[in-house]
């Protein structure tokens, strides 16, 4: 096991990593930007050290920093934690290059994954469902227009390279492609450095349901159930719930077992998740796999009584998954609330700034994994989220009831934030039914006073 471990990330994920390092008796080494010399990981952690200014590309993903920061500081492995450089196959291999290891899988099962026109390819041969769409990457407006048709429209431009909502692009007809197909290439160039675009048939209005895996070094991999992460505002996740209201156990053991099929395929170790799309009739289909921990890796950790980010750490230190697909037997409900630092009046505007009070919901089966506190600045370069509220119930009916009343207690003054938001969220008929799919929140959104 590692006597000591870099978190190359910041935030409640660095705080979320140090906490588990500590009850494994780790000693932790943070890294931080000049913004972030008051967060909290810098001081929860046993040592810290500053690796750049402000911009990320000067500090987070500033690879050479990050590296010499780990050598000087004695620590034998990074933990990557979610964004910044958690998927970069090229940082992987610079770890392992320095005799440094890597919490997350090889750096070829990133490549393999992190392509997604390349995924889909790889899934399909392996017998995981794949929505329709090219082989391959788009070569040039005659292929994209060829492709287009055998599809059918409505179709999805999406980025290969493609994550969190950016470059994608939905077409409902022809006279519309060649302009959307432009605009996603620049977007993907700008945001991942890749041009590359494919093409998948657009399901419309789908669930989106994804699967946690683990996998060791050893070729034993078990899936730990569902997520519901279909509460989504412009393709980015908002509210997620574990199990989906609408699984079934023959569709869940389908499921899972289509994605341990996936994850075999790239002889998959650590954590990761499998995404799909289900439509109408649930019939599911891959859309991606994330190469790393995430986000929402909390309510599963509530319903399965597995720690995730220890799973993490033990796997990359060698050893063997202490649990087979029989000790997984999901209980209970479990609701993530994602609160961000934000104006919903005013188009979700990003509100930095200095919280002058706050108070952090608690009681029984209430968690909140965050790392602001009172007389915190948010720094204005990095993601808006600053916290998550995440709740358990015996059933899904216990899980809403304890969620509006935590979301009722939590307060944070100075700074605008998403909480009211939440709330009328979680209170909406098709959220109590359980019958929202991936255009509720947007739908949802125009019916409040404000954007009338």
């Amino acid at each position: 096991m590692f006597s000591k471990i870099l978190i190359a990330n910041r935030g409640e994920i660095a705080v979320r990593v140090i906490r588990a390092c500590r009850e494994m008796g780790i000693q932790t080494v943070a890294v931080y930007s000049e913004a972030d010399r008051e967060a909290l990981h810098v001081q929860m952690a046993d040592e810290a050290v500053c690796i750049g200014p402000a911009s990320p590309k000067d500090s987070y993903l500033n690879v050479q920093n990050i590296i010499s920061a780990t050598v000087l500081s004695g620590a034998q492995a990074i933990h990557p934690g979610f964004g910044f450089l958690s998927e970069n196959s090229k940082f992987a291999r610079i770890c392992r290059e320095c005799n440094i290891t890597f919490i997350g899988p090889s750096p070829e099962c990133i490549d393999s994954m992190g392509n997604k026109s390349n995924a889909r390819e790889i899934m399909a041969k392996s017998g995981v469902p794949v929505v329709p769409g090219s082989n391959g990457a788009i070569l040039n407006e005659e292929d994209l227009l060829t492709t287009a048709r055998d599809i059918g429209y409505p179709v999805m431009i999406k980025a290969s390279a493609g994550g969190g909502g950016r470059g994608i692009r939905v077409v409902y007809e022809e006279s519309d492609i060649i302009k959307n197909y432009e605009n996603a290439k620049s977007e993907a160039k700008a945001s991942f450095g890749d041009d590359t675009i494919y093409l998948e048939k657009f399901i419309e209005r789908p669930k989106h349901v994804e699967i946690q895996i683990l996998g060791d070094n050893f070729g034993n991999i078990v899936y730990l159930g569902e997520r519901d992460c279909s509460m989504q505002r412009r393709n980015q996740k908002v509210m997620e719930e574990a199990p989906s209201p609408i699984m079934t156990e023959e569709l869940r053991k389908s499921m899972g077992e289509a994605a341990v099929r996936a994850a075999k395929a790239v002889n998959y170790n650590n954590a990761g998740t499998i995404e799909f799309l289900l439509d109408k009739n649930n019939n599911y289909y891959f859309m991606e796999m994330n190469t790393r921990i995430q986000v929402e890796h909390a309510i599963t950790e509530m319903v399965t009584g597995v720690d995730l980010v220890k799973e993490q750490i033990k796997i990359a230190a060698g050893e063997k998954l202490d649990i087979s697909q029989s000790d997984v037997s999901p209980h209970g409900h479990s609701i993530e609330c994602r609160i961000n630092a934000e104006n919903p009046e005013r188009g979700f505007i990003p509100c930095p700034g200095k919280i002058t009070d706050i108070y952090i919901p608690g009681g029984f089966n209430v968690r909140v994994d965050s790392a602001v506190y009172s007389g915190y600045t948010i720094p204005p370069y990095y993601d808006s989220m600053i916290a998550k509220l995440i709740v358990y119930g015996k059933n899904r009916e216990e899980a809403i009831k304890t969620m509006r009343r935590a979301l009722e207690e939590f307060i944070i003054d100075g700074v605008s934030t998403n909480v009211d938001f939440q709330y009328d969220l979680l209170n909406s008929e098709e959220f109590i039914k359980g019958t929202y799919d991936t255009k509720y929140v947007e739908k949802f959104i125009k019916s409040l006073p404000y954007k009338n």
